[in-house]
């Protein structure tokens, strides 16, 4: 039989912690599966967080790829298939039958979708034309590089308050512009960030274009209630409004929340039968790494017990 056509006991997709740890279970239990992770490496979300990790119950890692290592290391000898630049472009999930982008098609007895979310964008002029030239990736990354620099930082959440304080101990001005009148971060983080002079913020007000030439030099913003424009000169820019599931491949097949996520029981069981859904696609309350590895393994549990005689 055509190794493409070999059906398997479970698919996962995805290939941050919620799948690597699906992977380690299947292995575990004897399931025939694979994973696969339209990145070029494993690792979902941990390869974005470059704060020192000290959650996570038995170890601390420098940074998530750090521990992104540490459980590569832990599977590696496990019977487990993965593909990397493998993107699953379209799926259908009463088949159970999942298609990549170079057309090969997979076969399973169950599917776990752990595809995880992604940063939400602005959508305005400039966003796509200066990533990489004066968009940060990430405060904590760049923070050497923005010693007497001004830095304006998108969003109203805990991520954008936390790199406003990061920031302020280098930069020589943190401008947060956040679309309501309040901020919906954790008081923690409000009060860091409003106790420091370096920072400052504009309220009720919307970024409605990034400028510059090769680099950023300034954004734009606009009041929300008056329309009053104003541009801000600035180094750099950070947004942080947030993350959107990935989950349109499976859009008009599966029950979604009204944001995106997937719905699940307490066993990660979706409203199809043999679909599972596990980490931060299917946990918009609660999107942690400890939380992800755990829906990796509660999902393949419940695989087991519904699909190996006995």
């Amino acid at each position: 039989m055509d190794e493409n056509s070999t059906e398997y006991d479970v698919i996962i997709i995805g290939g941050g912690p919620a799948g690597l740890s699906a992977s380690m279970w299947c292995a575990e239990l004897g399931l025939k599966s694979i994973l696969f992770e339209k990145e070029n490496e494993f690792g979902g979300q941990l390869l974005w967080t470059f704060n020192a990790i000290k959650n996570y119950l038995g170890i601390e890692a420098a940074n998530g790829r750090e521990l992104r290592d540490r459980f590569l290391q832990h599977i590696e000898n496990n019977d487990v298939r993965r593909q990397i630049g493998a993107p699953v472009v379209s799926a259908d999930l009463v088949l159970k039958t999942v298609t990549l982008a170079d057309g090969k098609s997979f076969t399973a007895k169950a599917i776990i979708i752990a595809t995880g979310v992604r940063r939400r964008k602005l959508e305005v002029p400039g966003e796509e034309e200066f990533h990489g030239k004066g968009i940060l990736e990430s405060g904590v990354k760049a923070k050497h590089e923005l010693s007497g620099k001004t830095v304006v930082i998108v969003g109203g959440g805990d991520a954008a308050l936390e790199n406003a304080f990061i920031l302020s101990k280098v930069a020589e001005k943190v401008v947060v512009i956040h679309r309501r009148s309040q901020f919906t971060a954790r008081n923690e983080f409000v009060e860091s960030a409003q106790t420091h002079k370096h920072v400052e913020f504009v309220f009720d007000s919307r970024v409605t274009a990034i400028i510059g030439d090769n680099m950023v030099k300034a954004v734009e913003i606009e009041d929300i209630a008056t329309g009053k424009r104003l541009t801000i000169p600035t180094d750099a820019v950070l947004i942080r409004i947030g993350v959107v599931a990935n989950t349109e491949p499976f859009y008009g097949q599966i029950a979604l929340d009204s944001l995106g996520y997937i719905l699940v029981d307490s066993t990660c069981v979706t409203n199809l039968e043999g679909i599972y859904a596990a980490g931060d696609v299917a946990n918009p309350l609660a999107p942690t790494i400890n939380t992800a590895a755990g829906n990796g393994a509660t999902s393949v549990k419940q695989i087991y017990r519904n699909i190996m005689p006995g």
